[in-house]
């Protein structure tokens, strides 16, 4: 057989060899009887390539048949024979290619190293912070992108709106009741999402290619993550709910108190420029019966500037007089007790309104604060809106939850026990306790009611600075369950938001105190008109916030009805200036040139 003759092709069953043509090209052709196209069939009994099939590149072979000695056209050849004429001969192997220069191709697949305990863990932690950072590792990109994109529009529209919120001023906004039960809301949805985040991103990560004791610790780990990221919102939730029942529980609403206005929110004041609250300490001990109001102090705000002016009145101050027309003043036209020489003092008009239902009209808890804000009106030509009672005793409570006052002590103060055995509090700058900081502005052991009622307006002014909102939502669960217990007040529940943008300004605004205590105010037989007088002084100085008060060096004449200048108060003919005199015991046994003085002056704030 020659080289080029496939030994293998046969023209018919008679097993007759049959050579190939080659045509130009170099390409076999098949013989004139055979059909174009046919298969091929190799031979020495190897087996068929088939049409298409690609040679292996590990084959670098190429085959040589031998020459046949004896040509037989009828004679079979057996197939290990055919085999034997076979000689191969080794091609050498094509060299290698250098590996290509440049980046990889893009669609070529990265993979990552197989994630340890630790490392998947750490990625769960890294997606409660940054949500989608543990979908992104998994490959998860879309999912990882989306997440990403929603916890950066959620940061957004959180920082959009507390600018909005600091830019308007308007915080009270998140007293209403709408806003405190939208804040629950929102915080039962955070600590259902965020579990659902870490949740998604432990899963994502594939833990189930980790060992058995991999898969245990880091199921234990993220259980435990999972309670963690939800705790916040958590105490959220339950922080507004307190709230919420707080304010309910404490401010009624306008609709259980028929002596309050309705509230317009375009204009909660009324077009008053100033608005008076009485605050009143009562001493409501177990071994007493009914409240005594032995704290009384008015505050009158100016709801522009916030400016407010504290009117301290003593607790003794004797046989005040009531509005005329009410039937307080028609049982009692020369003044409360009159008859009584060593009685009818101010802190005993709580409990009669309390306790005289056919004089004081009312429902029970009403009558006595409304009797009581008759009084001081009357006393001071105001009128009073609104009061708010707390609890001495309730006011030590009240000061332990904010962790406290800081006061500047002049002098030695003992309290409690026999004289003054229990304790004493040490002159200097002192951070008392709820107990020392009421014994503070309740001990006479050395002094009397009127140095009490000066450390009195230094306790409630020192409170007033040192509860900021911070403080007070730092400690609010303490402060609101003291505050439910030991409060009352007939400022209505729709007026809440607006009081508390009135108080923000409050505490940026200037305060300034007026006590009516001698020498410069006579308690056992007051001289009403010096009162008022001083009254309306200290307002017309509070109005005036570039100036320092200062004394204005006049007095009114006996006759004359002083005028508050400021809205709030009953409008009445100005006094008419006269030139200061000796003051003689028949016109009063006190001075009457006393100004309103700074609680940082007073009480070294």
């Amino acid at each position: 057989m020659h080289l080029g003759q496939d030994s293998g092709d046969s023209a018919d069953n008679g097993g007759k060899r049959r050579t190939r043509r080659r045509g130009a090209g170099g390409e076999a052709q098949p013989g004139a009887d055979g059909a174009q196209g046919a298969p091929e069939t190799q031979a020495s009994g190897l087996p068929e390539t088939g049409r298409g099939r690609e040679p292996e590149a590990a084959d670098n072979t190429v085959r040589v048949e031998k020459p046949e000695q004896a040509r037989d056209a009828g004679q079979d050849r057996e197939p290990a024979q055919a085999a034997d004429n076979t000689v191969r001969v080794s091609r050498p192997a094509p060299a290698a290619e250098p590996p290509p220069s440049g980046p990889p191709p893009k669609n070529r697949p990265q993979f990552a190293r197989p994630l340890t305990t630790a490392s998947l863990i750490g990625w769960t932690l890294l997606s409660a912070i940054l949500p989608g950072a543990a979908h992104l590792r998994a490959g998860r990109r879309r999912t990882g992108y989306i997440l990403l994109g929603v916890f950066g529009v959620l940061l957004v529209a959180a920082l959009v709106g507390g600018l909005t919120l600091l830019g308007s001023g308007n915080f009270g906004f998140a007293t209403r009741d709408g806003s405190l039960l939208t804040g629950v809301i929102i915080a039962v949805i955070g600590a259902l999402g965020w579990f659902l985040l870490v949740l998604s991103s432990y899963i994502s990560l594939k833990p189930n290619r980790l060992t058995g004791r991999g898969q245990i610790v880091s199921g234990i780990v993220v259980g435990v993550l999972c309670v963690s990221v939800m705790a916040p919102f958590a105490l959220t939730a339950s922080t507004v709910l307190t709230a919420k029942e707080t304010v309910n529980a404490i401010f009624p609403s306008v609709k259980d108190d028929t002596a309050v206005a309705p509230i317009k929110h375009e204009d909660p004041w009324g077009g008053r420029k100033q608005v008076n609250f009485l605050l009143i300490g009562g001493d409501g001990a177990g071994n007493r019966e009914g409240v005594r109001t032995d704290s009384m102090n008015v505050a009158s705000v100016n709801v522009e500037t916030g400016n407010t002016v504290m009117f301290s009145l003593p607790r003794n101050l004797q046989h005040v007089h009531f509005r005329p027309g009410t039937p307080l003043a028609k049982h009692f036209p020369n003044g409360f007790m009159r008859e009584l020489p060593n009685g009818g003092l101010l802190n005993e008009v709580w409990q009669y309104g309390e306790d005289h239902p056919e004089i004081v009209p009312g429902k029970n808890d009403q009558r006595g604060p409304r009797a009581l804000m008759n009084a001081i009106g009357q006393t001071l030509n105001l009128q009073i809106d609104y009061y708010a009672l707390v609890n001495m005793f309730g006011f030590a409570h009240l000061v332990d939850a904010i962790g406290g006052l800081k006061i500047r002590v002049e002098n030695d103060v003992k309290w409690g026990g026999l004289y003054g055995t229990a304790g004493t509090i040490k002159a200097g700058y002192q951070t008392l306790s709820g107990e020392e900081a009421l014994w503070y502005g309740r001990s006479r052991v050395g002094s009397d009611d009127f140095s009490r009622m000066a450390r009195q307006r230094c306790v409630i002014g020192a409170f007033a600075q040192q509860a900021t909102p911070s403080v007070v939502l730092t400690n609010f669960v303490k402060v609101a369950n003291v505050a439910k217990r030991m409060a009352k007040t007939n400022i209505p529940r729709e007026l809440l938001e607006h009081v508390t943008d009135l108080a923000l300004k409050v505490k940026d605004a200037r305060i300034t105190s007026l006590q009516f205590v001698p020498p410069e105010f006579y308690t056992g037989s007051p001289d009403w008109q010096k009162i008022r007088t001083a009254t309306a002084r200290a307002l017309r100085q509070s109005a005036q916030p570039s100036r320092r008060a200062l004394a204005a060096g006049v007095t009114a004449s006996p006759g004359a009805t002083a005028s508050p200048g400021a809205s709030g108060a009953s409008p009445t003919p100005d006094p008419t200036p006269t030139r200061s005199v000796t003051v003689r015991p028949s016109q009063t046994p006190t001075q009457n040139g006393k100004a309103a003085q700074s609680l940082s002056e007073l009480c070294g704030f």
